[in-house]
Parts: structure tokens; C-alpha cells; sequence
């Protein structure tokens, strides 16, 4: 995977090429062979990707961030970057790379099979970043992500339209596995929600900064307001209204954290008819002003 920066703003945009096989939407490779290709200030800078980054930790310790929030990263420890998320990847105290043995997959969102609970683990946007896996866990991942790490050295060697399909429906298991784990707060997985609130994350994540009411999102689906808040607060604990608001709070942060676009011109894009009220939204989400938060993260 070669990473294409795009644009000069602060986050680093990066899109899905495989160097090796560039016809193969996966990459199976280590903590140190990223460490490689992103030396120095590349690995510290904050990334926004178009493609999914699991990394499970054998050894070594290290922080990373995702979205605003730190995630430890020590043995055990499975990590999941989404698609539009920022991050930083995993570093010392000091800011240098962390010394981990971890196991890398990158994968584009189309190369898996479309399963409705593999979809549940890559297309939630509020979806768990990090898990602290127990023993028995780890140890499974650990072995499916082993296979799949051998089906992709070996791909030149096998034929290779059969040994693509073996990566993505090993790919499947991994996600199927991420589908069963326990929240890591606690909580009832956003799986075990009713289908509404599954069907309106999908809808949730195009159309955040065109519709801002939860009963067009009920109308849209074709549910009442009463089954959809029903169905997210099964699965999040929260209405659909406070979930739109989270999304456009947390895409407002992303941009103004990390890119130089101007404050209007965000309010603009996420749909506000003026700064103003863009700046009461955020202000009231966050307890700070648009450009309070931009200095802070400067």
C-alpha cells in the first residue's frame, strides 16, 4: 500500500494502492515494514484514509489516536481505522514510532464480501476503535489473521483468482469475528440493533450535512420516528437525533482540527444556511467556539 498524499491541508489524505499487487484491493504486512515507508515527521503527522487499517498488537507498547481519542496500543490490543476517520499511528511518549510486533491488514471497503455483519463492522461510523482482547480471543485472531497473512505471501505461487477469493472470504472471517466481540464498554454491540438503525447509519453517513432532522431519516427509510429512535437507542443508547448531531460535530472537528479550510466554509459544507448558527452547534456540542477548538488542536 502506497500512501498518495492529496492536497496540502495539515491531515495527510491518503488513498488505497497496493505496491506490490496492484491489481489486489488487500495488504497483509507489520507494524515495522508501515514504520518503513513513513519515515519520520510522515509517520507523526495525523492521516484521513479512504480504506480500513486493522492492526493487532503482539508485543511493544505505543498511543495512537482516532477521531480526537487516544487508544493505548500494547499486546492484545486490536485496533480499527475506518474510512474518513483521522488518526495518528502508534507512537512512544517521545513521538518516535513505537517499538510494537503487530500484524497489519489494509483493505478497501468493497474487497470483502458483503455479509450483514461483516457491513455492521465497517459501516458504522460510531463503531468500536479499539478492543483489549483476553487471552482466548487474542489467540484467535492471532491464528486468522496468521492464515491470512500466509494465503497473501502466497499468492504468486497459488492460482490466483481462487487464492483471491480465500483472502476475502478470510478476510470475512476476521470481521465476523469482530462482530461477536463484546463492546468494549460494556454495552449491547450496535449488531444487535433492529434493522432501522442499521439501514440508517448507511444513510446516516451520505447524507449527514444535507439532513439534519431525524424524521426526514424516518421518512426516507420508511419508518415511523417512534421504531427508528426505538431501534438507535437499542443499539447506542441514544436517539437518532443526538447521532446526527455526534456525526456533524465529529466531521466539524475532523476539518477544523486538521485542515485550513475557513470556518464558514466548513459551516457551508455541513449544510448550515449561516456561520452563526454553525458556531451555536458547535459551541453548544463542545463547549467551545469553532475557532477556540482550532487554536487548541493548532
Amino acid at each position: 500500500m502506497v500512501m498518495v498524499e492529496m492536497g496540502q491541508a495539515p491531515v495527510v489524505e491518503r488513498g488505497y494502492r497496493n505496491p506490490v499487487r496492484p491489481d489486489l484491493r488487500l495488504e497483509v504486512l507489520t507494524f515495522a515494514d508501515l514504520v518503513h515507508r513513513l519515515p519520520g515527521t510522515k509517520f507523526k503527522r495525523v492521516h484521513r484514509l479512504d480504506f480500513h487499517h486493522l492492526t493487532l498488537v503482539h508485543h511493544g507498547e505505543g498511543l495512537g489516536m482516532v477521531d480526537f481519542i487516544d487508544r493505548p496500543c500494547r499486546p492484545g490490543t486490536l485496533l480499527h481505522i475506518r474510512p474518513g476517520q483521522v488518526h495518528r499511528l502508534p507512537t512512544t511518549l517521545d513521538g518516535d514510532p513505537a517499538d510494537l510486533d503487530a500484524t497489519v491488514v489494509l483493505f478497501t471497503p468493497d474487497f470483502p464480501p458483503r455479509l450483514p455483519a461483516t457491513a455492521r463492522v465497517t459501516d458504522d461510523p460510531f463503531g468500536p476503535a479499539s478492543w483489549q482482547l483476553v487471552r482466548d480471543d487474542y489467540d484467535r485472531f492471532h491464528h486468522a489473521l496468521a492464515e491470512l497473512a500466509t494465503e497473501y505471501a502466497g499468492l504468486a505461487d497459488q492460482e490466483p483468482e481462487i487464492t483471491r477469493e480465500l483472502l476475502r472470504q478470510l478476510l470475512a472471517g476476521v470481521l465476523l469475528r469482530i462482530a461477536r466481540l463484546p463492546a468494549p464498554d460494556g454495552h449491547a454491540p450496535a449488531f444487535a440493533a433492529l434493522q432501522p438503525y442499521r439501514l440508517f447509519q448507511q444513510e446516516l453517513e451520505r447524507s449527514f450535512a444535507a439532513l439534519r432532522q431525524a424524521h426526514d431519516y424516518a421518512d426516507r427509510l420508511g419508518y415511523s420516528l417512534k421504531t427508528l429512535n426505538r431501534s438507535c437507542q437499542r443499539a447506542t443508547g441514544h436517539t437518532a437525533k443526538h447521532l446526527i448531531d455526534a456525526r456533524v460535530t465529529l466531521e466539524a472537528k475532523r476539518l477544523l482540527a486538521h485542515t485550513d479550510i475557513p470556518v464558514a466554509a466548513i459551516s457551508h459544507r455541513l449544510g448550515f444556511t449561516e456561520p452563526t448558527n454553525f458556531s451555536k452547534f458547535f459551541t453548544r456540542a463542545t463547549g467551545q467556539t469553532p475557532g477556540s477548538f482550532r487554536d487548541a488542536k493548532s
